[in-house]
């Protein structure tokens, strides 16, 4: 009995050691990567398991399971930093873990702006330090075909937001992150959409959410333009919202926009189309995403601007063309937003 006993004891000690030195070895072994880098952003207080599966979602091709035991297992878990963070192929758990555990971020950044039309952030991502320009020989279809969205407009598809990169990364790398970072917010405010709102889906939602952006000069004021284009949706009237004439007319916008545009019937005047343009018009941020989907409650149908950065808000034409004389001097006397 005593010899079947310790015959049992090495057993089970031979496996162990064997587990452990497969475990050791594991450590020390490289990642295998979905690409030549794999990126990530960490924000603070994001739970270790939550960071072990977004390494795996970013391209590291490894159980999450595993990494997150790793994690845990190093008792160094609750020490990771939050950053931006690249490895490459060559990087093992082990280095992994130390990298976030000293905060070794990314070190260049890159800033996209709220409002910006997607042209503009192409030019910005062109002047980056030290971001390789990957996409400047591709026009915007190929671009958004590369990024796995062929077919898809890039206007609006993109979070502003301050991006970090390593110094030799790609700038399709960060626009991979900013579109999913915009999928994130989009879903995330879509889902505390107001449950009677005209809007249909939250592409229709990213839509009215540019629009509100670059209507907004004052930001407590989002709540309401986005309620009185809301309103203007359920009864059919048309938006009329110089910001999509102006996008329709691209780089032929000279500042100046004349009684001529505003006639001038195009997919995104939305003085002779009624309903929404066909795609967004800029980059949203997160407020203006949730003012589209969660409006304030007015029953205005009017606003104009007073010029300093705020709006006067009417409920009637007549009382927007009092405001309009008032503020504008003229200027659309009688032409409603």
């Amino acid at each position: 009995m005593k010899r079947v006993f310790k015959l049992g004891l090495l057993l089970a000690l031979v496996l162990l050691l064997g587990a452990g030195a497969a475990v050791f070895w594991w450590l020390q072994r490289p990642l295998p990567l979905g690409g030549p880098s794999v990126e990530l952003s960490i924000e603070s207080g994001t739970p270790p398991r939550q960071i072990a599966q977004a390494w795996v979602d970013a391209g590291v091709r490894v159980p999450p399971r595993l990494l997150y035991e790793w994690f845990r297992w190093s008792g160094e878990a609750r020490k990771i930093r939050a950053g931006s963070y690249e490895i490459r192929t060559g990087e093992t758990p082990v280095s992994l873990l130390r990298m976030m555990v000293r905060g070794d971020v990314t070190l260049a950044t890159v800033r996209m702006i709220e409002g910006w039309n997607f042209r503009q952030l192409r030019a910005e991502l062109a002047e980056a330090e030290a971001l390789v320009p990957s996409t400047v020989a591709m026009n915007d279809a190929e671009l958004m075909a590369a990024l796995g969205m062929p077919g898809i407009a890039p206007e609006g598809r993109f979070f502003p937001d301050t991006y970090s990169y390593h110094k030799g990364a790609t700038d399709l790398s960060v626009l991979q992150r900013a579109h999913r970072a915009m999928q994130g917010r989009l879903e995330a405010a879509w889902a505390q959409r107001d449950a009677s709102t005209p809007l249909k889906s939250p592409d229709e939602a990213l839509i009215l959410a540019s629009i509100v952006e670059k209507e907004t000069g004052q930001a407590d004021e989002r709540g309401k333009v986005a309620g009185v284009f809301v309103n203007r949706l359920r009864i059919g009237m048309p938006l009329q919202t110089d910001p999509t004439v102006i996008y329709g007319l691209g780089a032929a916008f000279d500042g100046n926009l004349r009684k001529r545009d505003l006639q001038a019937d195009t997919p995104y005047n939305t003085y002779t189309r009624r309903g929404l343009p066909p795609t967004p018009i800029a980059m949203p941020g997160k407020a203006s995403l949730l003012a589209a989907v969660k409006p304030e409650a007015t029953k205005a149908l009017y606003f104009v601007s007073r010029g300093d950065g705020t709006s006067v808000f009417s409920t009637n034409l007549g009382d927007h063309n009092r405001a309009v004389n008032k503020y504008q001097r003229g200027i659309g006397r009688d032409t409603p937003r």
